[in-house]
């Protein structure tokens, strides 16, 4: 084939694909992002928010273990986690289980949960509903954390998307922000299709789901915020590592900066992330650790966030116990972080409502 040739037959693939995408979403690609760009959100009211794992099984509960392996209750030990928890490994499904972590957050202070959710008939999907009925008796809000993209298809995406407005955005206790449900989006699903791509599945969905939705990426950059309704990052770890609690808050305080003014730039939500530490050597090699300093760190990263005046605080997290996240109280530190984040959720509250 003659290089003319190939440019030829390269020029038309390119324009059968540019058709398709117009097709798929209904409005080319370029409309998509001006469309996304044009949107300004005001009036949006501070959340602390919580990731949140509903992918525990027990054998009693389910009939079988999920996440986690080598259990010794006497020990009290989990070799897939970190810490143990205080209440002894759970079922994700089990009511009395969900209740006495939403009554947990409504002690703490945390108006909702991002819940981890794996695709249409997951066991964490099927988690969904026991978790949005406990929440809603407690007046706590769920969405949902989309970890990944089928087969890395936009469409498939899209009828996720769907899926999930569809079965659970009119539940009273999902999270709405202007009666537009929200959704989360991680950024290993983020990175698995392009920037521009994610403007045409949000375009897609919100023609197949009217109401809309509030899509927040996983991405603390202008880009996302053109695009997204909201920008978030959900761990840091990697960068935090091996540093003091100080040189954290340092590091990461230049770079929310940079977020916040980016989320203001495009009039969207601005969420910080703040972690009580990290380790997850129990499912990895060689693993990572950030040190919690006995709380210190926890306490300086509130500090921190809160004077930066974020709409939301994210915790990462309450209850991944294989990354040793988790401020779920444990036989290692019992109620300490519960406690921690009842006195600084109160201090965020309270410096929002009067700035």
């Amino acid at each position: 084939m003659t290089g003319f040739s190939v440019l030829i037959t390269l020029t038309m693939l390119s324009m059968l694909l540019f058709a398709r995408r117009i097709a798929y979403a209904g409005e080319s690609d370029a409309s998509a992002v001006r469309r996304r760009s044009s949107i300004r959100h005001e009036d949006i009211q501070p959340r602390v928010l919580a990731f949140y794992y509903p992918w525990y099984g027990t054998q009693t509960f389910t009939g079988k273990w999920r996440h986690y392996n080598d259990i010794d209750t006497e020990s009290k030990t989990i070799g897939s986690s970190t810490h143990y928890p205080a209440i002894g490994p759970y079922d994700s499904h089990d009511p009395e289980a969900v209740a006495y972590h939403v009554e947990l957050a409504e002690r703490a202070g945390i108006d909702g949960f991002i819940v981890s959710w794996w695709g249409k008939g997951d066991f964490s999907d099927e988690a969904m509903p026991v978790i949005l009925d406990e929440s809603q008796k407690k007046g706590r809000e769920v969405t949902i954390y989309y970890e990944q993209v089928p087969e890395q298809k936009p469409d498939q995406a899209v009828d996720e998307f769907v899926y999930i407005l569809d079965k659970y955005g009119s539940h009273p206790a999902y999270q709405k922000v202007h009666e537009k449900p929200v959704i989360f989006v991680y950024g290993r699903a983020l990175g698995q299709l392009d920037i521009v791509t994610w403007a045409s599945v949000i375009a897609e969905t919100e023609r197949r789901y009217t109401p809309g939705l509030m899509a927040i990426a996983d991405r603390l950059d202008r880009p996302a915020a053109r695009i997204f309704d909201g920008i978030h990052t959900y761990n840091f770890a990697g960068a935090a590592a091996g540093r003091s609690p100080g040189s954290v808050t340092q590091m990461m305080r230049r770079r929310y900066s940079e977020a916040v003014k980016a989320a203001e730039e495009f009039k969207r939500i601005s969420c910080l992330t703040i972690i009580p530490g990290y380790d997850d050597t129990r499912v990895r090699t060689p693993g990572l650790v950030v040190e919690r300093h006995d709380g210190k760190l926890y306490q300086q990263m509130w500090e921190m966030v809160t004077a930066l005046a974020p709409h939301w605080v994210l915790i990462t997290s309450f209850n991944e116990w294989h990354e040793g996240s988790e401020i779920e109280p444990s036989v290692e530190y019992g109620e300490k972080y519960i406690e921690l984040t009842r006195e600084w959720s109160d201090k965020f509250e309270n410096t929002s409502s009067s700035s």
